[in-house]
């Protein structure tokens, strides 16, 4: 079977999503001569500002996506939590890349541990939990301190509560509406790292280097490059990302998240799209993750991900973005259009580049 003939320029690519990612992703295909269209509900998405056109409806208009479909020619997307529905009314008529397996996967973090573990990776102590006397019996298993996860719509530290002893079970529950989750062993771990990789339509593969990462209340602070962590056990990484993405036989970029620990990698979670921690490549590396992805999406030959410059990326959460002139002296600039600084929401990122070590 032939690989689909690359889309020319001109083509127009659909993102299901017009977030701060999707705006990202707008401004690459512009600079190679593509267009996007999104889709999204908010009539002042991030992306919308910068894009040919936007499908102002929610993800319940199947007329509205229709219409969406009909004017692009591959459809990918900025988020994971996209209804069913919406998706079979696109992918009827124009491809969706990455593919619903990875979409899948990703959304249900039992579904996502149980495919990592199938390929042969490492990942926390985990076990289902649907019912109160399921979760006791887990904590059983696991043992605390451990972590409760709601299976679906978590993101940023949200859909989690800590055990920090078996007496706190019924309340995580409780807090977590008693919806099917996961429950997590506590992972002690030296520091995380993140890989982001893509992959092409013709199985080519392309990583960058693995970042690591610092969080504050759940959401990512900084992502600094390179990591510190040996040469090796950089290497190990890149690979561990490309079995990910050549299982999942993957078209686009993805940002694998990574525990160091003393075993070696543990992996956390995996998102089928660009990720947080690698808006450093936009400033330190001559072809980024969002161009990246939006050549693999479009069919093209991936780009070399190698960067010319270490880098250290802060994002400007909530009140943060107010002092934009300070941060822009600083580093690189990327500010998302967003009207309103409410606190935890990603306002924009700095990236302060300095030369290779």
């Amino acid at each position: 079977m032939t690989d689909p003939a690359p889309l020319p320029p001109g083509s127009t690519i659909g993102i299901l999503g017009g977030g701060q990612l999707g705006r990202m992703l707008a401004l690459a295909a512009a600079r190679l001569g593509l267009k996007v269209v999104v889709f999204d509900p908010d009539p002042n998405a991030p992306a919308a500002q910068v894009c040919a056109g936007h499908e102002c409806a929610g993800y319940d208009d199947i007329a509205a996506l229709e219409r969406f479909a009909g004017v692009v020619d591959v459809v990918t997307y900025e988020f994971e939590n996209i209804p069913t529905d919406a998706l079979d009314a696109v992918e009827a008529h124009v491809p969706i890349r990455p593919d619903r397996r990875a979409l899948a996967t990703s959304q249900d973090r039992l579904s996502e541990k149980t495919f990592l573990e199938g390929i042969g990776l490492r990942v926390a102590p985990f076990a289902p939990v649907e019912t109160a006397a399921e979760l006791a019996g887990a904590v059983a298993r696991i043992g605390t301190p451990s972590i409760l996860k709601t299976r679906r719509f978590g993101y940023d530290g949200k859909g989690q509560v800590r055990l920090r002893s078996p007496g706190d079970a019924a309340a995580a529950w409780a807090e977590l509406n008693e919806e099917p989750c996961v429950l997590e062993g506590f992972v002690r771990f030296e520091r995380e790292i993140s890989v982001i990789g893509a992959r092409g339509v013709s199985g080519q593969i392309a990583c960058f280097d693995p970042g690591e990462n610092v969080h504050r209340d759940g959401i990512l602070h900084t992502t600094t490059v390179p990591a510190s962590i040996p040469h090796g056990l950089a290497t190990d990484a890149v690979l561990l990302a490309g079995r990910i993405l050549n299982a999942l036989d993957y078209v686009g970029v993805i940002g694998v998240e990574l525990f160091v620990t003393a075993e070696g990698l543990l992996v956390n979670e995996f998102a089928p799209r660009v990720h947080n921690s690698g808006h450093w490549t936009q400033d330190a590396c001559a072809i980024d993750q969002f161009e990246q992805h939006v050549r693999a999406v479009a069919g093209w030959p991936l780009g070399d991900g190698q960067r010319h410059s270490d880098a250290v990326m802060t994002n400007l959460i909530g009140a943060d973005a107010h002092d934009w002139l300070e941060a822009g002296r600083a580093g690189g600039l990327h500010l998302y259009g967003k009207a309103e600084a409410r606190p935890g929401r990603k306002m924009g990122h700095v990236n302060r580049i300095s030369p290779r070590r």
